[in-house]
Formats: structure tokens, C-alpha cells, sequence
């Protein structure tokens, strides 16, 4: 079966993208940042959240319903997930395409108890190409700029080395660019600017062969996200980051901010996850992209759906309506 990335992937490159061309990734890479907590909380029956967290087989349950729902165009998995799910022949006839985690570099190291994020980001990478390169052709590398000349030189030799690596296994990866963990004393505009300058600067000397499908960048913000989208349409490809969970409405109002402003791609995380209708939210997703229905719009159409799927919702409508992200409010 074709996949639906490449070909959406094609329409876009040939400036036929429609808004049903959106590409959506379920991030089911958590293992690899959280440990033990990144299944999400256990759901009784009526969903409500109950003491202790689900274990890796639920986590690859919830993949395993994603896929088979073609709802997404992508699923993002650690190498040792994705080997399980590969070895179960999960993609074979599927319109989704498989992806793996070729680094995790500091700032994602959310273990409880810890604080890396309190430092500047180090690079470091767990999976190794040439075994990867077996289960799948598309692995995402991350690279996150500090404003620091040597943490962000340890980042960009980082990222040189895996893409010689790439070429060499013909491996096709898109290229993820966190905003900093710590203060490094921009305001909100001025670190989108700090942000997009990094990533042009970190691309501008590849070669077509070694370069990243597509990005995946944190929001920054209406002027940010169209200023990196409309730089180099006809090469460079822009898609959002979902962060943290938040309420639905920062989760529908992202998807829809983040569109109208040029991005072609979404890879949400925690947000589908630890959602109460992985499945049911990420349908609406599609609906806010393809349909533009609002995000307020949205969440009430997916409390109603957990209404009559009587699940209790995490939030109240009304707190659920809220947009909690401050930088959703520009």
C-alpha cells in the first residue's frame, strides 16, 4: 500500500497542497524522555484517571489502534517499540509510515526526579543508524540551540555526523529544533527570530541529497511561524511540535494557528496521548485543518463525542476552553 507522507509529501513539493494534505505524526517516541510514565495515567472504564500508570504493551496498544484508524500519515517510535511493532508486520499493509528516534539530546531527559533541563543541552544519541536502517527509512533527529557557542557547536557536529551516516545508508530523516529549556533572555519574538536564523544557518550548507524531509519546530508565534514558512516554500517544509498536554483547546487552537500561518505537518506527543479520545481528537484535528472549524468549535465537539461515548472528560467545557498557552494568545 502506498503510503499517504510520500504522497503527500510530492503534492506539496509540486504546489498542489490542499488542506486535506496535512500531514499528522503520533509521537509515540515518550520512552525515550519520560520512562515508566510515558504510557499516561490509567483510565478506569468511564475514563477517569485512576492511581499508577500503564505499561509499554498498553503504549503499543495505543499505536496499534492509531494505525489501523489511517488517521495519521506517521508514527513516530523508539527503536525498540518500533522493532516490535515492525516485527508484527504493523505497517506492511498500512498507509502509515513508521519512524524512529535517532537521538535524545538532554533536553528531553524528563525522568522523575531529575533536572537536565536546567542546563544547557547536551548532544547524545542512543539508536544507531545501521541498525535501524533495517525496520524503517525515516528516523527523526532533534537539535536544540542555546545561544551558547559551544553547546550549540556540540549540537550542529552532532547532527553533520548523522547525516554523513544518512547518506551512506541512503536514510531519510526530518529534523526537529526545540526552543531552549533555560532563559537565554530573549522575549517570545526574539527567540523566534534566534530560532529561525539557527535553523537556516543549520541547513544552509546540506546538500540536496542530506536534507531534512521537513521540520519540526516548537510555535512561536503567528509572525515566526510565516516567516520560516514562506522563506524557501519550494524546499523547506515546516511542521509544529506539540509540547506539553495542555488543555483541548490549546491543542485545536495550535493545529489551527500554526496552519494558517504556513505549516504543512503536526507531530503531537502528549497531547494525543494523554488525551481521553487519542483517536476521536486527532479526527478533529483534521477537521480544524481540512473543515476550518474553529478550536473553540472543536472542543465542543469533542466533549459532545465523549459525552456519548460517556467518558468523563479530564476538564470541565468551560475549563476546557481556556487557552492556557501564552504564546496561543498572540
Amino acid at each position: 500500500m502506498k503510503k499517504s507522507l510520500k504522497i503527500k509529501i510530492q503534492k506539496i513539493k509540486n504546489h498542489k497542497y490542499r488542506p486535506k494534505d496535512f500531514i499528522i505524526a503520533d509521537a509515540k517516541d515518550g520512552d525515550l524522555a519520560m520512562g515508566i510514565t510515558t504510557p499516561g495515567p490509567i483510565r478506569n472504564s468511564k475514563g477517569e484517571i485512576s492511581k499508577g500508570y500503564k505499561k509499554l504493551n498498553d503504549y503499543k496498544k495505543s499505536m496499534m489502534a492509531m494505525t489501523k484508524s489511517k488517521l495519521v500519515d506517521i508514527m513516530l517510535m523508539s527503536a525498540s517499540v518500533g522493532e516490535s511493532l515492525i516485527q508484527k508486520k504493523l505497517f506492511k499493509d498500512s498507509s502509515v509510515t513508521p519512524a524512529i528516534r535517532m537521538n535524545d539530546t538532554s533536553d528531553i531527559w524528563l525522568m522523575r526526579n531529575g533536572n537536565y533541563r536546567a542546563t544547557n543541552p547536551r548532544p547524545f544519541r542512543s539508536a544507531r543508524i545501521e541498525a535501524v536502517n533495517k525496520l524503517v527509512n525515516l528516523g527523526l533527529f532533534s537539535v536544540t540551540f542555546s545561544k551558547n557557542v559551544d553547546f550549540d557547536l556540540a549540537m550542529l557536529n552532532a547532527y553533520r555526523d548523522f547525516r554523513i551516516e544518512a547518506v551512506k545508508y541512503r536514510f531519510d530523516h526530518f529534523l526537529e529544533i526545540f526552543n531552549p529549556p533555560i532563559d537565554i533572555g530573549l522575549k517570545p519574538q526574539e527567540l523566534g527570530d534566534y530560532v529561525n536564523d539557527c535553523i537556516i544557518k543549520a541547513i544552509a550548507g546540506q546538500t540536496k541529497e542530506e536534507r531534512p524531509l521537513f521540520l519540526k519546530i516548537a510555535y512561536n508565534g503567528p509572525q515566526a511561524m510565516e516567516d520560516l514558512s514562506s522563506y524557501d516554500p519550494e524546499n523547506l517544509i515546516v511542521g509544529i511540535l506539540g509540547g506539553s498536554k495542555g488543555t483541548t483547546r490549546d491543542c485545536f487552537e495550535l493545529i489551527k494557528k500554526a496552519s494558517t500561518y504556513g505549516a504543512k505537518v503536526a507531530l503531537f506527543g502528549r497531547k494525543i496521548n494523554l488525551s481521553e479520545d487519542p483517536i476521536s481528537l486527532v479526527k478533529i484535528m483534521r477537521a480544524v485543518v481540512e473543515q476550518d472549524i474553529s478550536s473553540k468549535e472543536a472542543v465542543k465537539m469533542y466533549h459532545n463525542g465523549l459525552s456519548k461515548k460517556k467518558l468523563k472528560s479530564d476538564r470541565s467545557l468551560q475549563k476546557d476552553l481556556e487557552i492556557t498557552d501564552p504564546i496561543l494568545k498572540l
